[in-house]
């Protein structure tokens, strides 16, 4: 069974810090890193914060550069400067469902009309050598027979791959994701498929493996930024990465603020790393008291206090307890 494993787009969270954290690892990180969400008429004027979305780093032969966008235009001149930079391939965003995205016509709203979506491949097509994706929804509504129709015409116009997150534009993670509808629109499609929701193990990993081309792992990635190495060594039957203590735990803590500090602006700085331990404090046992402790700190250091305060006591009182 081949193994191919995609670290998800996530805003405020795949970002070049998580990248590095992520890549550390014993046996490495994701196969592909998709980038935080570019915003294409932001990109195309030259946004003050767009060189920070637009970083390649630290496998650019691994990085695909995800761009979203209401305006035909904007997408094809984003995807063309896109193409310019060291990559492995630019995603076409036509499944976020957030308010903001669909209110301006980006995200799902794209799935409302197959020719339109189908003319943008068209057109971005021509403006990149890379591989050209998308990732997507079931759609507005549920229905399989138009979520294939719209997939295969955009396998028409050149598409190279497609990520379907298996719930409606309305769903969001009310229910399940339907990974069932993956199966099926597999066998739709010549071009390969990822899936994605809902995975919450490296165990899952493998198991959807032999469901679809490849995994993209979003949230479970935040909150283990080891398992992409995890589920690799147990494919291969090698020793799992290492063992989650709690030293290992405040050690990739305070890894992760050294490489957000590193990798991102200071505007970016506290944002990014309340996202961040908003799912890596579910590894430890208080982490909702963790959680708000952090949330009281208003820059970098008064994190790093407060994370490294927590396992000194925490140490304390493993020593004092009968």
């Amino acid at each position: 069974m081949a193994l191919h494993f995609l670290l998800a787009p996530m805003a405020e969270l795949s970002h070049r810090a998580l990248r590095e954290l992520t890549e550390s690892f014993h046996q490495g990180g994701a196969d592909e890193y998709y980038t935080e969400m570019i915003s294409a008429g932001a990109f195309i004027s030259g946004g003050p914060f767009e060189s920070w979305y637009a970083d390649n780093g630290p496998c650019p032969e691994k990085l695909v550069y995800q761009v979203v966008g209401g305006v035909a235009d904007d997408l094809v001149r984003a995807v063309s400067l896109l193409d310019q930079r060291d990559c492995l391939g630019i995603d076409i965003n036509m499944g976020c469902s957030a308010p903001a995205i669909t209110r301006s016509g980006a995200g799902v709203r794209w799935m409302a009309d197959i020719e339109k979506a189908a003319d943008l491949i068209r057109r971005t097509r021509k403006k990149t050598r890379r591989r050209l994706s998308v990732k997507l929804r079931i759609g507005l509504t549920d229905d399989f027979d138009y979520l294939a129709r719209f997939c295969r015409r955009l396998e028409e116009e050149g598409l190279d791959l497609i990520t379907l997150h298996p719930r409606t534009a309305k769903e969001k993670f009310k229910r399940k994701a339907r990974w069932d509808y993956i199966s099926a629109l597999r066998k739709e499609l010549h071009i390969p498929l990822a899936g994605n929701g809902d995975i919450a193990s490296a165990q899952e990993m493998l198991r959807r493996s032999e469901e679809c081309d490849a995994v993209m792992i979003g949230r479970l990635a935040v909150r283990q930024p080891w398992v992409f190495a995890e589920a690799r060594g147990l494919g291969t039957n090698n020793a799992a990465s290492k063992k989650v203590s709690d030293t290992f735990l405040e050690e990739t803590g305070l890894r992760f603020l050294e490489l957000l500090s590193r990798y991102q602006p200071p505007e970016f700085h506290i944002s990014r790393a309340r996202r961040f331990f908003n799912y890596f404090c579910d590894n430890l046992k208080w982490g909702n008291y963790v959680k708000n402790l952090l949330n009281r700190e208003t820059d970098l250091s008064g994190i790093e206090r407060a994370w490294r305060g927590y396992f000194s006591q925490h140490e304390i009182e493993q020593k004092i307890s009968p």
